[in-house]
């Protein structure tokens, strides 16, 4: 069943987002070579508490941190530990908060230090890509409309979508219906409605597209361990446009 959320529900939402772009904030000012990945999930733990919020990550089916922080050829659900960040790594920090029963969802791939032209192109084009599946997301319109802009803005650049994992519905539980791939054909798939809300998700590939898990049973890689660049915004849908819920204000530059 899909979850259509009253304007009440979307303000919560909206305030969980808001949280999450402040933690995604506080992350960006502390990523530098030498840092430890660990070291960026206290400082999230720690600004979630004061922000009057919940980890919605931490305990979840077992998950064990707060974030998620995948480096270089990490697609997602990187376990934070002592893995120390080098000159040129890129890493993608996933946030979730809960706050008075629902969540806000975000991920940022950043650049660790300076990034080389190639790696920089599939940031710029990564993010492009969540741009064009947002635009899609108004009442009318499709879940394949949304899942095509991406995979059309990827794959036009010579990258690859994961296809084992996807975006979500997310309110009152971190993941509900609907599903939202990163690839399909447009027209197709669930009408989308005023009031539902959509966390889209893009997981580009320099590679291929297929991923496997690593025994820690959370870590997801690329089979062929070329780079993976990720960025999630949670997006209430309406009748005109879309809105952000966890709209970032990064202070950097991320393609530099």
């Amino acid at each position: 069943m899909i979850e259509l959320k009253s304007s009440r529900e979307i303000d919560t939402m909206r305030e969980a987002g808001r949280m999450v772009s402040i933690v995604l904030q506080e992350i960006e000012e502390r990523i530098a070579p030498g840092v430890t990945t660990q070291e960026l999930n206290e400082r999230a733990e720690k600004t979630i508490y004061a922000l009057g919020g919940e980890p919605a990550f931490k305990g979840y089916r077992g998950y064990p941190a707060s974030i998620c922080a995948s480096v270089n050829e990490e697609v997602v659900h990187g376990i934070p530990g002592r893995r120390v960040l080098e000159e040129g790594d890129i890493v993608g920090i996933d946030v979730g908060v809960r706050f008075h029963g629902y969540y806000g969802d975000s991920a940022v791939t950043f650049p660790v230090g300076q990034i080389n032209e190639e790696t920089g192109h599939l940031l710029e084009v990564t993010h492009q890509a969540l741009f064009a599946g947002i635009e899609k997301a108004v009442a009318g319109n499709r879940i394949g409309d949304i899942s095509s802009a991406v995979q059309r803005v990827a794959e036009s650049n010579g990258y690859s979508v994961v296809r084992d994992f996807v975006g979500h519905g997310i309110g009152s539980e971190m993941h509900q219906d609907p599903q939202v791939p990163n690839f399909g054909e447009p027209r197709q798939g669930i009408l989308l409605k005023k009031g539902m809300v959509l966390a889209i998700e893009p997981m580009v590939n320099v590679g291929t597209y297929e991923v496997e898990i690593l025994p820690d049973g959370w870590t997801v890689i690329t089979k062929d361990r070329k780079r993976s660049c990720h960025f999630e915004h949670t997006v209430s849908i309406d009748e005109k446009e879309p809105e952000i819920l966890t709209a970032w204000h990064l202070k950097k530059n991320l393609l530099r």
